[in-house]
């Protein structure tokens, strides 16, 4: 099999991997300055946001990263829910925000960072786990399809807790009462 080619310089791909982070703490601080919720886009926007969460929190009960490719759970109907559920999210603080600005920047940042970090753990994965081309070629890379082929594979806590995912809990819960004590004042 030969090297898969990016749609962009793996050097670059490499640097953006490692300003993900960083580039989280910009997002939250220009979310925490622009925002202009209302009763209104919270409806709207929080129950958006919770449907991220709660797949993020799906996916990382089923993903042992690095040990077993993860095909069942959500992973049965698209290979990044962990990606999906954070866009998701963010879309959903976009919606209760009112802010165009943090659309586009939300927009940029996923393009132009996570989408090379989609392929460079892609190609990642190809090399650890030879059963992964066979997947790839029936499930989707974002866009999931409702249809999948049943699986054993069971939501697991201890995965849940292993994965941190606690911590998008606590970011998601930290955002939503800012959200609200902006309303208010």
């Amino acid at each position: 099999m030969s090297e898969r080619r990016y749609w962009f310089a793996k050097p670059y791909a490499d640097f953006v991997a490692r300003l993900r982070v960083p580039g989280g703490f910009v997002l939250v601080a220009a979310f925490l300055w622009l925002s202009q919720p209302s009763a209104e886009s919270l409806a709207w926007g929080l129950p958006l946001a919770l449907a991220g969460l709660l797949l993020r929190a799906w996916a990382a009960g089923h993903l042992a990263k690095n040990t077993t490719l993860a095909t069942g759970g959500p992973y049965a109907h698209l290979r990044n829910p962990l990606y999906v559920g954070t866009l998701l999210t963010a879309a959903g603080f976009v919606v209760a925000s009112r802010r165009v600005e943090l659309a586009v920047l939300f927009a940029v940042v996923f393009g132009l960072v996570y989408l090379p970090v989609i392929e460079l753990e892609e190609q990642h994965l190809r090399k650890l786990f030879p059963e992964y081309a066979a997947y790839a070629e029936r499930v989707p890379v974002l866009w999931p399809h409702l249809t999948a082929q049943p699986s054993e594979a069971q939501f697991a806590w201890r995965l849940y807790r292993k994965n941190q995912e606690y911590q998008a809990l606590a970011a998601f819960v930290a955002g939503v009462a800012f959200l609200i004590w902006k309303v208010r004042f």
